[in-house]
Parts: structure tokens; sequence; C-alpha cells
């Protein structure tokens, strides 16, 4: 009897909410620096981070934005 065993077809994945998510990367203040569309909080994130002592983890780019699949 063949065609009875293997891998059942995949489904796809439902979004809980019911709305597409997506995701962006994120950028360091000399990315923000080079980038040719400077955004507000890029901006604001330079400005934060040319302070002496400050520490960041970055911020996220509105620019790299994907949509999740």
């Amino acid at each position: 009897m063949a065609g009875k065993g293997g891998k059942p077809a995949k489904k796809k994945k439902d979004l809980p909410s019911g709305r597409e998510q997506y995701t962006m990367r994120i950028v360091e203040s000399s990315t923000c620096a080079v980038c040719k569309q400077q955004c507000l909080r890029g901006i604001r994130y330079m400005e934060r981070m040319s302070q002496p002592g400050s520490t960041g983890t970055g911020v996220p780019c509105i620019l790299t934005r994907r949509k999740v699949t």
C-alpha cells in the first residue's frame, strides 16, 4: 500500500491577532550617522549617544522593516 505513510502536509500558520506583524533591525548610532534618510528616532538616538559616558543597545530602524512570514 503505497502513499499511506510519510509526513503530513504542512499547514500555514495563522497569526493569533489576524493582523500582519513586522520586524525591524536594531542599529547603532554609527549606522544612523551615515543613513541617507535620517529619521527622528535615529537623530534623537545619535544625540543621546554623543554625550560622554553614554551607553546604548541600539534603536529599531524603520527603514529595515520586514513582514514576518
